[in-house]
């Protein structure tokens, strides 16, 4: 899956999305030049606050067939609300690309890194090291349902989970397929049949079924509130982990709050097959509160450029950038490092010092 050009829709978006992009690009094309390869960028300025004030859409009419001539969009971060409410901004343009290119898995690394302090006691690089693998389109946050008696004391709320075989034995093939090719080969799965009757056993059903095509992967099962706990107490178990759109939501945040790394984690939000656009994003948000001072932390956007490289195939240049990252961060260098880790530094700073190390690479 690794093609001769990597055609990238730069899509910076709102807030600090801006400012660590283009230490997101400098490093992409600092793996491409080392390691050989063909990416080209294209940059947009919709899904964003500023777009939707000049134009009152976040995307333009024809913003679909645009970006699929594209096999991946790299996406800074959206939502400015002093300018344009969450709800129109989000489900204007983030949430129309998951789900109208059928972005059905979200990956989301939980890995504790060099230089970061663990919120968990005595935890060092090394212990905590698990995925996250959550169903992006369905499940849980679906738009089915709806209120009637609005108003009175017969008011009445009524939101549908909506499971389809197709939805969930796909999310459950990605996340067997990555366990398999991890040392492990361990899959852990989050449910909660014990108290949704209907579709938690279905889910559960789901896995057994195709735990027999992987008879090398071993499988285990918890329910969510029993897992969160153990993500907290005993995170060193985990290796792969898959849930539903609202218990991976939950997972996803909380595994990489569990190596101090949330605010600069990445995200990938993934057509497996390729017939649509795969989108890499860090997961902070636009931080309308830090815009414009120059310090926010770059890694995330970053390290989603490095997922979207592993993605696409690019293994080596892959395992580079995410080194570089790591040699960054371990080495604490107060000047280097952004306000939100300690240090003193600021974007640039700590933007220029990861594309420093990339560049030093040998291929």
């Amino acid at each position: 899956m690794s093609p001769k050009l990597l055609k990238i829709a730069v899509i910076p978006g709102d807030g600090i999305g801006l400012e660590v992009m283009p230490y997101g690009v400098r490093c992409l094309e600092a793996a491409a030049k080392v390691f050989g390869l063909s990416l080209e960028f294209e940059h947009f300025d919709f899904a964003s606050c500023d777009y939707y004030e000049k134009h009152g859409d976040m995307l333009p009419s024809d913003w679909k067939e645009t970006l699929l001539k594209f096999d991946a969009i790299y996406f800074g971060a959206v939502g400015m609300p002093d300018q344009v409410p969450d709800h129109v901004s989000l489900w204007g343009s983030l949430l129309k690309f998951r789900r109208e290119f059928d972005q059905y898995i979200n990956l989301r690394p939980c890995r504790l890194m060099p230089g970061v302090k663990s919120p968990l006691a005595n935890k060092k690089p090394g212990d905590i090291d698990f995925w996250v693998v959550r169903e992006n389109t369905e499940g849980e946050y679906s738009s089915i349902g709806g209120k009637i008696f609005e108003g009175t004391d017969r008011e009445t709320v009524v939101q549908e989970t909506v499971m389809t075989r197709v939805g969930v034995d796909r999310v459950l093939r990605y996340a067997f397929n990555l366990a398999q090719s991890r040392p492990k080969k361990k899959l852990t799965s989050a449910t909660k049949s014990n108290g949704i009757s209907i579709t938690m056993p279905y889910w559960d059903s789901r896995v057994k079924e195709m735990s027999s095509s992987y008879s090398d992967v071993s499988v285990e099962k918890y329910h969510i509130d029993i897992l969160t706990a153990h993500f907290v107490q005993r995170p060193e178990i985990f290796d792969v982990v898959v849930g539903s759109n609202l218990f991976g939501d939950i997972m996803s945040d909380l595994g990489p709050a569990c190596t101090g790394t949330i605010g600069i984690a990445p995200s990938g939000n993934l057509n497996p097959e390729g017939k649509f656009p795969s989108l890499f994003e860090p997961v902070h948000g636009s931080a309308p509160d830090i815009f414009g001072k120059g310090i926010a932390n770059p890694i995330g956007m970053i390290w989603a450029g490095q997922m979207m490289l592993e993605h696409f195939g690019f293994s080596e240049a892959a395992a580079a950038v995410l080194k570089s990252i790591e040699i960054v961060l371990g080495r604490s260098d107060l000047e280097v490092m952004t306000a939100d880790m300690g240090g003193k530094g600021n974007t640039q700073t700590l933007g220029e010092a990861v594309e420093k190390e990339i560049l030093a690479f040998k291929k």
